[in-house]
């Protein structure tokens, strides 16, 4: 009875050393932040969800042909903030702060949404969060960003 005590007294101890944010701490060899993501983990099928936004949007990413980023599209249903069915173009990188920063463009040319997202520590490189805000009024919708599959494309 006593040893039983004594090890539950030491797990609240060790529980309570480790702080807070110890809870959100990456799992041994993933990574915590998107500075340490290689690029190519950025490649592939992502599902995007956006809160105030019905449905979910397909995002795929790939190598961008002109420098160390991801080119891609995404995929709306019907339903999204123009009420059709969209296919807008994507552009982006993480930033020198950890951020997945990506350029929406509905017509190739001009930014209509930005995206800005934190990578989850405790995702392995699967999941950002982050601010998506829409170019045309300038409304912010919280995002979800998660992998669906992985791509061995480099």
């Amino acid at each position: 009875m006593k040893a039983r005590i004594l090890l539950l007294s030491l797990a609240a101890l060790c529980t309570a050393c480790a702080g807070p944010g110890a809870q959100n701490a990456a799992p041994p060899g993933c990574p915590a932040t998107a500075r340490d993501l290689p690029v190519e983990a950025l490649y592939g099928n992502w599902q995007a969800r956006f809160d105030g936004l019905p449905g979910a949007a397909t995002v795929v990413l790939g190598k961008h042909p002109e420098y160390v980023g991801v080119r891609g599209t995404i995929t709306r249903a019907a339903g999204a903030p123009s009420g059709n069915a969209s296919v807008a173009q994507l552009a982006g990188d993480v930033d020198d702060e950890g951020q997945l920063a990506i350029d929406e463009s509905l017509d190739g040319r001009s930014i209509s949404g930005v995206w800005s997202g934190t990578l989850q520590p405790d995702s392995c490189g699967r999941e950002f969060r982050g601010t998506w805000r829409n170019a045309a009024d300038e409304t912010t919708h919280p995002f979800t960003l998660k992998k669906t599959e992985r791509t061995a494309e480099k």
